[in-house]
């Protein structure tokens, strides 16, 4: 690939995989939502725990979305490293949890806001600090590609098996934008 066409096919892989990423945190924002309200409505427990099992329930289906569906491309190293790859997902999306639960717990308990529409606004937002928090993490530290640069995707063959992927070559002598300052 010339040095001229890197960056957008970069920022092309970027946009695809913060769209996949977007698609597999909707779909557990929904399944969070979901389960806090039910749990908090029904089973009428406290608006924190509520909001923690939810949370638990949601990351849950995340991976499954995230490893499947939005990372399939990127190896897991054999067996030793599906089980780092699964360690470093429950630990980044505790921090998550304890970042999105922190914004409820001290609406909630320090300002006293805890109506229906309160506690779904502040669970909204807490949702929201912890994505960008998730997001960085899990493709900086969790989902790398083998080389460990975030940036790149390997080619994957039917299956889940990587294709046939030849290094990239060296980096272009041409420069990335060809400006001159002489009048032609």
């Amino acid at each position: 690939m010339s040095g001229r066409h890197a960056l957008p096919s970069r920022l092309g892989h970027l946009y695809r995989e913060i769209a996949k990423f977007g698609l597999v945190g909707l779909s557990g924002f929904v399944v969070n939502l979901g389960v806090f309200n039910f749990i908090r409505h029904v089973a009428h427990w406290q608006t924190v725990r509520a909001s923690v099992l939810a949370t638990v329930v949601a990351i849950m289906t995340n991976y499954l979305g995230l490893r499947y569906f939005t990372y399939r491309d990127r190896g897991q190293d054999g067996q030793g490293g599906q089980k780092r790859e699964l360690g470093l997902f429950l630990f980044f999306s505790a921090v998550g949890l304890v970042i999105e639960n922190s914004v409820l717990y001290i609406t909630t308990y320090g300002f006293g806001w805890d109506g229906a529409l309160a506690n779904n606004a502040f669970k909204f937002v807490g949702i929201g600090v912890a994505t960008l928090f998730r997001f960085w993490s899990y493709r900086t530290w969790v989902f790398k590609t083998a080389t460990g640069d975030t940036g790149a995707t390997v080619p994957v063959q039917r299956g889940g098996a990587p294709a046939h992927h030849t290094p990239p070559a060296a980096p272009p002598s041409e420069p990335l934008l060809n400006v001159s300052w002489e009048k032609t």
